[in-house]
């Protein structure tokens, strides 16, 4: 992520310091880069000069302090650990000048609880890019418990700058797109749980959707470690409701180290470029092979109600506006559409309808929010 983030700010015009602790990761991260321009020549969308004139921007501190002294903004890219973070936010706190901003790209943890001990935690906000960063056109702006007006409006101005679409979040477990798009794999892996549909149905009834991706292959690309770690933190950080309970199915594949695309195998066997249903998640008690009785429409209205349920429920608790929760999850998760679209195409009463069906059938996690009820009432 770090590199990503210094290639599109490079790409903007910015100048470039990166930091790190290991020469070799600092040696890497330029390789990288220069690969992205490169990539970007070969389509056309940078002339054969550029690289080179991009990177003569890109230095190396030595110090966090050194960097912090000369930086206008820092944006933080280091390991999910909390601990790490804070010391690294305390060292550049400590050397920043009076109108330097610093910004964490955690996905996971606490912006407020990062930047706490810097000394300057009005200056402190979340910078949540999405991978690949030089590709993906969201970015999360996280407004930590002590930032400032002036920091948000500068962070939101600086990502429009780079070219990117910025929404304002509030700091609460998952921001928008890792909280509200849970349901997108938890409720795929609830049907595979209980045989009611198999891997490759519901991908394909997805994707039929409009989804550029099923679930299942997803989790794949991302890697299930990654989805898995995401779903436990969410479970824990919101004191483990029904909804956010993780799958015991994603516990046993990581417990096998059947990770996905990167161990060559996960819900899928990935070989040569193609894929196929992994015929050994019979080990961890699936039967990919069977398709269960669930019709595709089904499938993909018991995904996206949950969706939307979350996206009123993050909604009502002051998380986003309704329409940065839209652009979220079409730029960030490239859904079709946002969940509010969704709903107002539905009807608002027919949404309720349903939920409150699979309510009675599935039980708590299909608990109406209230926003939605308020809303339909009016």
């Amino acid at each position: 992520m770090g590199s990503g983030i210094a290639q599109v700010c490079l790409h903007a015009g910015h100048e470039v310091l990166l930091h790190d602790v290991d020469q070799a990761a600092i040696d890497r991260g330029r390789g990288r880069i220069a690969d992205g321009f490169r990539r970007l020549v070969e389509r056309g969308r940078l002339p054969a000069e550029a690289p080179d004139r991009l990177l003569a921007g890109l230095r190396r501190s030595e110090t966090l302090e050194g960097l912090a002294a000369e930086a206008d903004l820092v944006i933080e890219a280091a390991l999910e650990d909390l601990e790490l973070k804070r010391t690294i936010f305390r060292a550049l706190g400590s050397a920043a000048r009076p109108h330097t901003l610093l910004a964490t790209n955690t996905s996971a943890l606490s912006v407020t609880e990062v930047g706490a001990g810097s000394g300057i935690a009005d200056r402190t906000l979340g910078l949540h890019f999405f991978n690949p960063a030089p590709v993906m056109p969201l970015v999360e702006v996280v407004v930590g418990d002590a930032t400032s007006p002036a920091s948000l409006d500068a962070g939101a101005r600086f990502v429009r700058e780079l070219g990117k679409t910025a929404v304002v979040c509030r700091d609460v477990p998952g921001f928008i797109v890792n909280r509200v798009n849970r349901p997108f794999t938890l409720e795929a892996l609830r049907m595979l749980e209980s045989a009611e549909a198999g891997v490759e149905q519901v991908d394909q009834a997805m994707i039929g959707a409009g989804y550029p991706m099923g679930p299942f292959a997803l989790m794949d690309l991302v890697g299930i470690d990654i989805n898995y770690a995401v779903a436990r933190a969410l479970y824990e950080a919101f004191d483990q409701p029904v909804r956010f309970r993780p799958s015991p199915i994603q516990h046993a594949l990581v417990e096998a180290g059947r990770l996905g695309r990167k161990a060559g195998e996960g819900f899928y066997l990935h070989s040569g470029g193609s894929a196929i249903t992994s015929e050994r998640l019979s080990e961890v008690g699936v039967g990919p092979a069977v398709e269960g009785g669930l019709p595709a429409d089904e499938i993909v209205a018991r995904i996206e109600l949950a969706i939307i349920n979350e996206a009123y429920l993050a909604a009502g608790e002051g998380v986003a506006e309704a329409g940065d929760i839209d652009r979220a999850m079409k730029l960030g998760a490239n859904h079709p559409h946002g969940p509010f679209e969704r709903a107002g195409s539905l009807g608002l009463g027919a949404v309720i309808d349903r939920l409150s069906g699979y309510a009675a059938i599935h039980g708590e996690r299909y608990r109406v929010a209230p926003l939605l009820w308020q809303i339909a009432s009016v």
